[in-house]
């Protein structure tokens, strides 16, 4: 009897990070609603929302140490919904329509691309945590457009450009298959880090996130999606400058 007691916990504990990996697939398909009732603001913070649940299931496997196979595979799933489909989805309604076979085109190619970067990931990083992302991250990506759809919708003198998305979307999609390096935080070493100055920062960082959300994820995310070429860009020119002094 002692053996079931003690193994109840553990069952339990593997439901809960498999509980928030299921609640990103569930808001994804609650932004596929929105987005075709016509609540475009609604389906675009439902994507960030299933951020949230994206970053809670992979935190909490590993702080209750029930990583395992099918939680990895039952991730990857829910990312292709809510960070593939939900997104794409909501691309074509608010925008993609209006330019017929090319806003299918661009969705399309959103969601597939978005297909081979998690497979991928998947197929790389199997046996180890990564410290780097190969391409963008389909989170990144998913959020990132559905900020834009936001801003968007704030800023009536910016309106008649919504077609930028079209462009933004293509670009993104190509930069998630890329071989472009992006930073991972999984492996932050929160011991090397001074308490002190990470709280403020982030005190400093939460403020400005509350009284400008949509503009401050806005940025956030366009240095991020940045970061990658331009250290790219570098990388290169220390190549080059080094080819040319041999």
């Amino acid at each position: 009897m002692s053996v079931q007691r003690g193994s109840q916990p553990k069952k339990l504990a593997y439901i809960l990070p498999n509980m928030f990996t299921a609640a990103s697939i569930f808001v994804g398909i609650f932004s596929m609603v929105s987005a075709i009732k016509g609540d475009y603001e609604l389906a675009a913070w439902l994507v960030v929302l299933a951020l949230v649940f994206d970053a809670l299931d992979g935190r909490v496997a590993r702080l209750t140490n029930t990583c395992s196979r099918f939680g990895v595979e039952f991730d990857s799933l829910a990312d292709i919904v809510s960070f593939g489909v939900a997104p794409a989805l909501l691309i074509y309604m608010y925008i993609g329509h209006d330019f017929g076979r090319i806003g299918i085109v661009v969705s399309a190619m959103y969601v597939v691309l978005g297909a081979i970067r998690l497979a991928r990931f998947n197929v790389t990083t199997s046996q180890i945590e990564p410290s780097v992302f190969i391409g963008v991250p389909i989170p990144t990506a998913a959020v990132f457009i559905s900020v834009l759809v936001l801003l968007f919708e704030d800023y009536v003198g910016i309106y008649e450009y919504k077609y930028l998305i079209l462009i933004v979307a293509v670009l993104i999609s190509l930069l998630m298959v890329s071989n472009i390096r992006y930073p991972s935080f999984k492996k932050l070493n929160l011991q090397s880090l001074h308490y002190m100055r990470l709280f403020v920062t982030l005190l400093i960082v939460a403020s400005i996130i509350v009284i400008y959300p949509k503009e401050s994820f806005a940025l956030i995310f366009i240095l991020y999606i940045l970061y990658g070429p331009i250290q790219a860009l570098l990388h290169l020119s220390r190549r080059y400058k080094l080819f040319k002094k041999h």
